[in-house]
């Protein structure tokens, strides 16, 4: 069965060096929801990974509509790259992208790295590596999930899936796979096999199948939206401005792969999923991380560098308070967009591989406990 790819990753988020975001081995919230996504960077999986690139946002939004108990839930994502001949074999061709973290724009840059070369494509190896390597959680109410993506036999490599696959479930951490390629295919060389043993899902995905972009109404608006949402960020610390800089650099790489990309990513902007309190004030103050009054004047903007602290803070409530208008009018609009590709969807019959990734981890959350809106 032919399904259009539009997108295997489904999720991806995060952080490493910069320390930009929260850790998730450093968080005790409720409701986690911790997602590894494996993919495969060998020569024949570029259109993957454009795919990954083209529809993280749109995942990350269907992602943050879901509850717990009521309450939103914490979303954290690891990335994991395998197959790739410029990987070490030593490490058995596998690399730890971003450990599993909520810095969305970290994600969405190193995605944008990612190079596809040869391949050697070891399924057990890096199913190991993630299940050893990632801060899972021990709470069992928590939802833990792999994502592995690719199109060689899943028996490949020095280490048994088997044994991977067992050991994740025996942790809690489900895996669902994704063959690249014909249903049956994906059968017979093991994939539903590495899914069923672990309480996962399998299905399979043409990677080079050209995403459907549906034009809505309010896309243009949204966008425009976006670009005056960026101006209500007030960069402090010694990486503010770097980090501001990388904000912008992934709203061009979401927009130059589809218009609906940077509607979506507009769309997570405004939502409860993107945080940057490490480097915005405005994020910061709202989380509680930093006192404006004992910033020092080199980690502030320049046009804070001489006001006083009532000023200072009276200018974060100013820009705090544009948000806040700015995130309303792109909820609402987005609401009226979604009615609109539903209804514009519900005159076709395609299945499209977001939709039936966001069905599997539905029906894995719902043991937890977790609704989607």
């Amino acid at each position: 069965m032919k399904r259009s790819l539009t997108l295997c990753l489904t999720f991806l988020i995060f952080m490493s060096f910069t320390g930009s975001s929260i850790l998730a081995n450093s968080v005790s919230e409720k409701n986690v929801v911790q997602l590894a996504i494996l993919l495969d960077t060998s020569n024949s999986m570029d259109g993957l990974i454009d795919q990954a690139k083209t529809q993280l946002w749109k995942i990350v939004n269907e992602m943050a509509r879901s509850k717990r108990e009521s309450e939103p839930i914490s979303l954290y994502v690891a990335l994991y790259e395998y197959g790739n001949d410029s990987l070490s074999p030593d490490e058995g061709f596998v690399r730890l992208v971003t450990p599993l973290t909520n810095d969305l724009d970290k994600i969405s840059e190193e995605l944008f790295n990612l190079k596809t070369n040869g391949g050697s494509e070891y399924c057990g190896t890096v199913i190991a590596e993630a299940v050893k390597d990632l801060k899972w959680n021990n709470n069992s109410d928590d939802l833990k999930i792999i994502f592995i993506a690719g199109n060689e036999p899943f028996t490949q490599g020095s280490i048994d899936y088997h044994n991977s696959c067992k050991d994740a479930i025996s942790k809690g951490i489900i895996i669902n796979t994704i063959y690249c390629g014909n249903y049956d295919e994906g059968v017979q060389t093991n994939w539903k096999d590495g899914a069923d043993i672990s309480d996962g899902k399998y299905i399979n995905i043409d990677q080079n199948q050209e995403i459907v972009h549906i034009d809505a109404p309010q896309d243009d608006e949204l966008i425009k939206l976006g670009q005056h949402l960026n101006d209500t960020y007030i960069a402090y610390g010694y990486l503010g401005d770097e980090l501001k800089e990388r904000q912008s650099e992934q709203d061009m790489n979401a927009g130059s792969m589809a218009p609906e990309a940077l509607v979506e990513r507009t769309v997570t902007k405004s939502g409860g999923q993107y945080k940057n309190e490490s480097w915005d004030l405005v994020d910061a103050k709202k989380e509680g991380t930093v006192k404006i009054e004992e910033l020092k004047e080199d980690q502030l903007p320049e046009e804070m560098k001489d006001m006083t602290v009532e000023e200072r803070k009276a200018y974060v409530e100013k820009k705090t308070k544009e948000r806040s208008e700015i995130q309303e009018k792109i909820n609402k609009l987005n609401e009226e967009r979604r009615k609109y590709i539903a209804d514009k969807l519900a005159e076709g019959n395609e299945y499209t591989l977001d939709a039936a990734m966001l069905k599997m981890i539905r029906e894995q959350a719902e043991s937890k406990n977790y609704k989607f809106e």
